[in-house]
């Protein structure tokens, strides 16, 4: 299949054959698919939009400086938060490489962008980055006035399985100066990440 015929697959309403579509677009692209992905990362189709996040994903790494110069530069908020999460697509399907540094620092600074998908959707990959990402997600804990960013840092501190998150968790659940909502995230977060430090001990 021509990589043509690919990037119409990625509109197909069959599930599987975009999955497929994906997957082959990664194993076959040229020169231009990066660049013809990320033009679709606007598109009003969100099917085709959500495709081409994956797709982006499935490349990995070699997508990571495009991604990250539309994350910190778009003005365009769908195509920065279609970024992020391309972003966090190439941490879920690439875990046994190093997370790029480029991606990390423009995730980092995108904790800042003012608008709220942007800035979750950054968590988010962040948290799929997993523990090289631990210090990035606990300064911000530290240093942010966005409840919501702190939130999503909590849950994403919750489920990441680092456990240097229980002592950043804990603090947070005694400290009454901390938002209610903040600390009662982090109450609800400690137990999730007790279960997957123990499940990745025993997985180990």
């Amino acid at each position: 299949m021509t990589i043509d015929s690919l990037f119409e697959q990625l509109k197909h309403p069959n599930p599987n054959l975009r999955e497929r579509a994906m997957r082959e677009l990664a194993d076959v692209r040229d020169e231009n698919t990066i660049s013809r992905l990320m033009g679709i990362l606007d598109d009003e189709d969100v099917t085709y939009r959500r495709a081409a996040v994956k797709a982006l994903g499935a490349i990995g790494p070699d997508a990571v400086p495009s991604l990250v110069e539309s994350l910190l530069n778009s003005d365009n908020a769908t195509i920065r938060g279609s970024c992020a999460k391309a972003l966090a697509q190439v941490a879920a399907n690439h875990p046994e490489v190093s997370f790029p540094t480029d991606g990390l620092q423009g995730l980092k600074t995108a904790l800042n962008d003012p608008n709220p998908v942007v800035y979750i959707a950054s968590v988010m990959a962040l948290g799929e980055i997993g523990s090289p990402a631990f210090e990035i997600l606990a300064e911000a804990l530290r240093t942010t006035d966005n409840v919501a960013v702190a939130v999503a840092i909590v849950n994403a501190l919750g489920s990441m399985g680092d456990i240097r998150g229980v002592e950043v968790l804990t603090a947070l659940t005694s400290d009454e100066s901390v938002d209610p909502y903040i600390r009662e995230s982090a109450v609800s977060a400690l137990p999730r990440l007790d279960q997957v430090i123990n499940y990745s001990k025993r997985v180990n």
